[in-house]
């Protein structure tokens, strides 16, 4: 992938010495935050393997890694989505044959990545931000092998889960912790591990085709190998060591091989994660290191995620175009779903469904697009959003990436009284401390159809008022407002919320706008959308952040009359966000002002 990348002008080369201890990270957000390709170091303090970084910086530089596969896999899907579409156009589908058989991996027993040993305590040790607990793997590829069928290459999952190298308890040169939460494919294995009194094996290799890093992220169907993918997106087959080990990627750069007692957990973290936040420390499954290998000429790919948008966007941007076609497929009658990533991915997720329902009818409230939201949020990794925004589409204009249209469509349509729909009491992201505990919070559904009844507000009356501590309401786009409010410090705040909504009962003048958000810093919240998504989506909770203007509860269906409120201030407990360290910021600073192939980009 460097070679690629070299030959194509889309790598820079840096010999000055570089820390990976939050210099590195700084510099990655910064070439990616400022449009610039891929960066190899060569010079790393603490390590004699180069670190490569922004390998993924743009779905165009997505595309050009894997273009000569890319539309082979989009031909693939079509032929999933559509079986009848082979025998009417041959000529289009004439290769898949040949794709078909790149996706099966190939059983080798050996392999480059087997070259060298080494020690964990040789490998590079990113530390991304101030208050991470040691160093972690940020693009690992997690092999396990189901305990029940160790040797089926089949049943073998691979996943892209945070490892933390160094810190905490864990014993030097002995132990790594996973983080990954029990609904992923290894929680299969862990389960079927702890069933059976036996251990989960474990490979983690690192760098390799660019394939093997997209697929260990792409959400595929329970049973399904994301080796199957990754054979047809590096247009050939995956090769894979088998022995007394876990399945073994052979053209890795690296590789740490070991097992899992699923009975055994370690304090894992604290790592600035991709909602924004830090992702506490946690009781976590632990990996005893048997051996760590690599290649020659190894080199370590790395990642920063932290508040959208990163690098890690543009795995999510390419899972769209790839996985777009088939969600009618996978889900009927929905056209089209979105993970919002300014909103952190998971907790905000659009949908445009359909209502085919007695057409003839012509109803304006919603039916099949309930079912639709119950479907979705049931679905892999769709069922960790908190937020699910659904519609219909009738005449094929909505662009679910427009966020701000797509919810301004929403809002115009919307019936407060009616088309809110709680889960309560339920599972949440485990990064997400929004919630009532640790993976514990609540979801909601809006489902919205028919022609408009309101329009909406794009400024502020002329006279208004607000009660004591509420102050600087400020119009985030047309029919939302963000009103700054007292700290939430206590328990005592959740009335807040409940104070505004009364008081607006009784002064109606901002009542236009459908929905209002309760926000620390209006000026923040409002200064653009993404701000606003961030702020609004990641920390509320809906069953406890949200109340409304002469709300009521209606055989057990809970709705309101007037404007939709949002509580999205910082709670106590929620987890810190990510800042940056100062003497950090300084020293890349100067960097940049030194010249040099970087500067551009700092």
């Amino acid at each position: 992938m460097v070679d690629d990348l070299r030959a194509a002008g889309r790598l820079i080369e840096v010999d000055d010495p570089v820390d990976p201890n939050l210099e590195i990270a700084e510099i990655q957000r910064r070439v990616y935050a400022n449009g610039g390709p891929a960066v190899l170091f060569r010079n790393v303090h603490g390590t004699r393997f180069p670190m490569a970084a922004n390998l993924f910086g743009s779905l165009e530089q997505a595309r050009f890694l894997f273009r000569h596969t890319l539309e082979a896999v989009r031909r693939l899907i079509e032929i999933k989505v559509d079986p009848s579409a082979l025998p009417k156009r041959p000529f289009r589908y004439a290769a898949l044959p040949l794709t078909a058989l790149h996706t099966l991996p190939a059983k080798t027993s050996r392999g480059p990545v087997k070259t060298h040993s080494c020690s964990l305590s040789d490998l590079p040790r990113l530390k991304s931000w101030p208050k991470d607990g040691g160093g972690f793997i940020t693009l690992p590829q997690v092999l396990s092998c189901d305990p029940v069928a160790p040797d089926d290459l089949m049943r073998t999952n691979l996943g892209m889960y945070r490892i933390q190298l160094s810190g905490n308890e864990y014993a030097t040169n002995q132990q790594v912790g996973l983080h990954y939460q029990l609904q992923r494919g290894i929680g299969v294995h862990h389960r079927s591990a702890l069933n059976r009194g036996d251990k989960v094996r474990v490979a983690i290799t690192v760098g390799g085709a660019p394939a093997m890093t997209v697929a260990a992220v792409m959400p595929l169907p329970e049973g399904l190998t994301e080796l199957i993918f990754a054979g047809a997106l590096a247009g050939r087959r995956i090769r894979m060591i088998r022995g007394d080990h876990a399945p073994l990627y052979a053209d890795a750069d690296f590789a740490i091989l070991g097992s899992i007692d699923p009975h055994q957990t370690m304090p894992e973290g604290p790592f600035g994660d991709h909602l924004g936040y830090y992702s506490l420390q946690h009781p976590a499954p632990v990996m005893t290191v048997d051996q760590v290998w690599h290649r020659d000429g190894a080199i370590w790919p790395f990642t920063v995620v932290g508040r959208p948008p990163q690098e890690d966007t543009t795995f999510g941007q390419l899972i769209h175009e790839l996985t777009d076609p088939i969600i009618p497929d996978v889900i009927p009658g929905v056209k089209a779903v979105h993970a919002v990533d300014a909103a952190g991915v998971h907790p905000l997720l659009l949908a445009i469904g359909s209502e085919r329902y007695m057409p003839f009818l012509n109803a304006s409230e919603p039916q099949e697009l309930l079912i639709q939201a119950n479907a979705i949020l049931g679905n892999g990794q769709l069922s960790l959003a908190k937020y699910l925004w659904i519609t219909d589409d009738p005449d094929g204009k909505l662009d679910i990436h427009d966020v701000q249209r797509f919810l301004q469509q929403m809002l115009r349509r919307v019936d407060w009284r009616r088309d809110l729909h709680f889960y309560t009491k339920t599972t949440i992201d485990t990064l997400d401390y929004s919630g009532t505990g640790w993976n514990r919070g609540s979801k909601v559904a809006i489902a919205a159809c028919g022609p408009a009844i309101r329009e909406l507000p794009s400024q502020l009356p002329s006279e208004y008022s607000l009660p004591d501590g509420f102050a600087q309401p400020r119009v985030v786009f047309s029919g939302v407002l963000a009103v700054q409010s007292p700290r939430f410090a206590t328990d005592e705040n959740r009335a807040d919320i409940e104070r505004l909504a009364h008081w607006m009962h009784q002064d109606d003048r901002l009542n236009e706008f459908p929905l209002v958000t309760l926000v620390d810093d209006s000026r923040f919240a409002a200064a653009n959308l993404g701000n606003w998504l961030w702020t609004t989506f990641t920390r509320s909770n809906p069953a406890t952040d949200i109340e409304g203007v002469r709300s009521a509860v209606v055989d057990k269906h809970w709705g309101c009359h007037g404007p939709l409120l949002i509580d999205a201030r910082v709670k106590p407990w929620h987890a810190p966000p990510l800042i940056e360290d100062a003497a950090t910021t300084a020293k890349v600073d100067a960097r940049a002002t030194r010249g040099g192939p970087l500067a551009k980009y700092l």
